[in-house]
């Protein structure tokens, strides 16, 4: 049995939590649906189990063991923050994390209804997140660039769904996307990977952010795109207007971005309809939902 077929189950957390942390041992301990590169179980009422599952390297997690703590005390927001670490042992060769637990539903099966409320708390969110990251702040490997470095990515997920007629609008974002002045502040504090499944919603509004594995320093472009990808339609014009730190071109970068990311979730739910390992299925309409919101503009 390989690395990546070792199978996750509570007993095995649970015989993982007797080794390193037995104080904790004695918790309930229920399964968090989703996840792909790593694996949630709930621990008690206030903690969770973040285990490494397909990533093929434990970096996001260090990642986030290194820096959450050093962010979340100014973030607007409930962030999961680590508070134990498991290391690899014999009985699992890979690491674990113990870390508060985000209350909420994710977006991708939740909605919000409180739109204004919305844009208000994720503008707040990302201009408390902002701010220039120190010298030694990870820099990204996948993301984080200029859109015009990143036409391949995007030519793969625009050649692999379905545009029906929006394909001529679609490309029309991105290559606006792709001639907007580069970022040209110091690099900060980004989260990287805002779509659905990585922010809570409760009481119709934006309530956490989790998943912060991808994030680096450098284009805040790159979740300014969330007005798109997250927030209800009509709202992206007040989000910049909150968060009041986008030029002209940041927005422009922002909405190729948020075309983009629109995209992989449209593969990844057309993924989930064939049945292909990682895909999820009700990715599609949200994916589609959210890039008939980026054609409609600011």
């Amino acid at each position: 049995m390989t690395d990546t077929e070792i199978e996750i189950t509570a007993d095995l957390v649970r015989d993982l939590l007797r080794e390193q942390h037995p104080d904790l041992a004695g918790l309930a301990i229920r399964e968090v649906p989703g996840g792909w590169g790593n694996q949630m179980w709930r621990l008690g009422d206030e903690l969770a189990v973040r285990m490494q599952r397909m990533d093929p390297t434990p970096e996001l997690q260090l990642k986030e063991r290194r820096w959450l703590p050093v962010l979340a005390p100014r973030l607007p927001l409930p962030v999961p923050t680590p508070v134990r670490s498991g290391e690899p042992s014999e009985r699992f060769p890979k690491h674990w994390t113990v870390m508060t637990w985000v209350p909420g539903e994710p977006l991708d099966h939740g909605s919000i209804s409180r739109g204004a409320h919305a844009a208000d708390t994720l503008a707040g969110f990302l201009r408390a997140l902002h701010v220039e990251a120190p010298a030694d702040a990870p820099i990204a490997t996948d993301r984080g660039a200029h859109p015009r470095n990143c036409t391949g990515g995007f030519e793969n997920f625009f050649q692999a769904v379905a545009l029906d007629g929006i394909a001529a609008d679609v490309r029309a974002v991105w290559e606006d996307a792709v001639a907007a002045p580069a970022w040209e502040g110091p690099p900060v504090w980004v989260h990287g990977d805002l779509h659905p499944a990585n922010v809570v919603v409760s009481d119709g509004t934006l309530s956490g952010v989790v998943d912060f594995g991808d994030m680096f320093a450098g284009d805040p472009a790159w979740d300014l795109a969330a007005a798109w990808v997250l927030l209800p339609v009509g709202t992206a014009s007040r989000f910049f207007d909150v968060y009041a730190q986008a030029d002209e071109a940041a927005i422009r970068r922002a909405r190729g971005l948020a075309a983009m990311k629109c995209l992989f979730l449209m593969l990844m739910g057309h993924n989930g309809d064939q049945g292909l390992p990682g895909g999820k299925p009700h990715w599609g309409p949200v994916g589609r939902a959210a890039l008939d919101r980026v054609l409609k503009g600011v």
